[in-house]
């Protein structure tokens, strides 16, 4: 899984953390050796002298955020180590946290809701990101400021039913199934379809009545070809995933701001921003360039096209003038 969604009890976490990390490699690590030089990041080389080790979790998004955090380091004459990789949300966190890794790149949603325990997402996005850096202090964690890169849940619909049914937002998908009865049919996630911030709150939230005779529960990949194939008229995607642009998907608004906020953003360890402050100034301008359209061409070239994340990362840390 990308991201784990329940809430965690303090002795669960714990007892999660030391399984993970004790299988996880995160003693373990292995240079970034990028032959890069300071583009518009890392002029002056204001890391030098430092050894930092960059983590990630194991999906593609964030193998590819990993690495470009790890790159831009490296430009600022930084001495990186690559831990990236790491299953699950909870072993590279707690990672940061101890102080075995010094930053990744991690999204608002999971630490307000796993992490921090809380239930209710924040309707306002950089409101959530504020609530979650003033809870993480207390943790040892450092927020910066996060990217436009919301990586949440969607509902999307290949291009021959967008024209037929013309609908754009969630709204609509509500009042189609109104208008027209059986118009609507759904493939999803287990998990979406049982979860109170999945289809049921959604449901709920827009006054939808799906059926179960017309939801069909399946796994992720699956999803997308089905939905691209026209077999259920709207697929359960994420939003900044690289089969959405490569099968001419449609993603619908979520208009009335029901699923939470999953905005990307460094997380790092607070003793060492303390020691490098200059790592704030390296990785905004990165960040600041982060939105779900980059991130689903960056996805797709991996996902679809097979490339390696971290060439790619590298590649277009290259194309944006980052490093040279």
């Amino acid at each position: 899984m990308r991201r784990v969604r329940a809430a965690l009890t303090p002795a669960l976490v714990s007892a999660l953390v030391s399984a993970l990390v004790s299988g996880c490699g995160l003693s373990s690590g292995s240079p970034m050796a990028d032959d890069v030089r300071p583009g518009t990041v890392g002029r002056g080389e204001p890391l030098a002298g430092a050894r930092l080790t960059v983590t990630s979790k194991s999906f593609t998004e964030n193998l590819v955020l990993g690495a470009m955090m790890g790159i831009a380091f490296q430009a600022a004459g930084a001495e990186v180590v690559d831990r990236t990789g790491i299953q699950g949300s909870i072993g590279p966190r707690e990672a940061v946290r101890k102080g075995e890794a010094d930053a990744m790149y991690e999204y608002t949603g999971t630490a307000w809701i796993t992490y921090q325990g809380n239930s209710e997402p924040l309707a306002d996005a950089q409101a959530q990101w504020r609530a979650v850096r003033d809870a993480d202090l207390g943790n040892g964690l450092t927020w910066l400021p996060q990217s436009r890169l919301d990586n949440t849940y969607a509902l999307a619909m290949n291009r021959s039913l967008y024209e037929e049914y013309d609908t754009d937002t969630l709204s609509e998908v509500a009042a189609l199934g109104t208008a027209v009865p059986g118009a609507v049919t759904l493939c999803v996630e287990g998990e979406f379809a049982n979860r109170a911030d999945g289809l049921p709150g959604m449901q709920k939230a827009y006054g939808m009545n799906v059926p179960a005779s017309r939801i069909t529960q399946m796994d992720t990949g699956i999803i997308y070809t089905e939905a691209a194939k026209g077999r259920c008229t709207y697929g359960e995607v994420y939003t900044t995933d690289g089969r959405i642009p490569s099968m001419d998907l449609v993603v619908m608004a979520d208009d009335r701001k029901f699923f939470p906020h999953y905005n990307a953003a460094p997380e790092i360890n607070s003793r060492t921003l303390e020691k490098w402050p200059a790592i704030a100034d390296v990785l905004a301008p990165v960040t600041e360039r982060l939105d779900n359209a980059v991130a689903r061409e960056l996805n797709a070239r991996v996902d679809v096209d097979g490339e390696d994340p971290h060439q790619v990362a590298l590649e277009w840390m290259k194309e944006q003038g980052f490093v040279r």
